[in-house]
C-alpha cells in the first residue's frame, strides 16, 4: 500500500473555507484516497415564542411557546449547543429508538446529543463540554438553519 500524502498547505485552505463559508464539514475524494476537514459542532435553539394566526371563523388560539422561555436569549448562553449546518434535526439514531439525550441527563465531553441530516448525510452533533442538559430547545425531524441553538448544556 502506497504511504498517503499529506499536503498541509492543502488542509490550511480546505480550513480556510470552513470558516468562510460557515460549513460544518468538507469531503473530497480521489479515487482510493479522501480527506475529510470538519470543526467541532455546538448548537442552540430559538427563543421566540411563535404565536397562531387566527383562523376564520374560529376563537384566536393561545400563543403557543417553546420549551423555553422567551425572556432568555439561548444563543448567547455559555452552555449553547449550536447547528453547524443547515438541515432537518432527529433527536433519536432511527425512529422508533430513544432518544439521544433527555433533559435532566448528565453528558461527556463527545457524547452525541442528535442528528443532522444534511444532504442525505447525516452527521451527529456531539457536545463540546461535560454537563447537564438543560434545555432542548428543538423537536424532533424540525428543519435548523446554521448557527441556531439546538441544546443547552451546563
Amino acid at each position: 500500500m502506497a504511504k498517503f500524502e499529506m499536503d498541509t498547505d492543502f488542509i490550511r485552505k480546505l480550513a480556510a473555507i470552513l470558516e468562510e463559508t460557515g460549513l460544518g464539514e468538507i469531503e473530497l475524494s480521489d479515487g482510493e484516497r479522501k480527506i475529510r476537514v470538519a470543526r467541532p459542532t455546538t448548537i442552540a435553539a430559538p427563543a421566540a415564542p411563535i404565536a397562531m394566526a387566527p383562523m376564520a371563523g374560529t376563537a384566536a388560539p393561545v400563543a403557543v411557546m417553546p420549551a423555553v422561555a422567551a425572556s432568555t436569549d439561548n444563543g448567547n448562553h455559555p452552555g449553547a449547543v449550536k447547528s453547524p449546518m443547515v438541515g432537518t434535526v432527529y433527536l433519536s439514531p432511527e425512529p422508533g429508538k430513544p432518544v439521544f439525550v433527555n433533559v435532566g441527563d448528565k453528558v461527556t465531553a463527545g457524547q452525541t446529543l442528535l442528528i443532522i441530516e444534511a444532504m442525505k448525510t447525516f452527521n451527529p452533533i456531539k457536545t463540546a463540554k461535560a454537563g447537564t442538559v438543560t434545555q432542548i430547545l428543538i423537536e424532533d425531524k424540525q428543519p435548523v438553519e446554521f448557527g441556531q441553538p439546538l441544546m443547552i448544556v451546563e
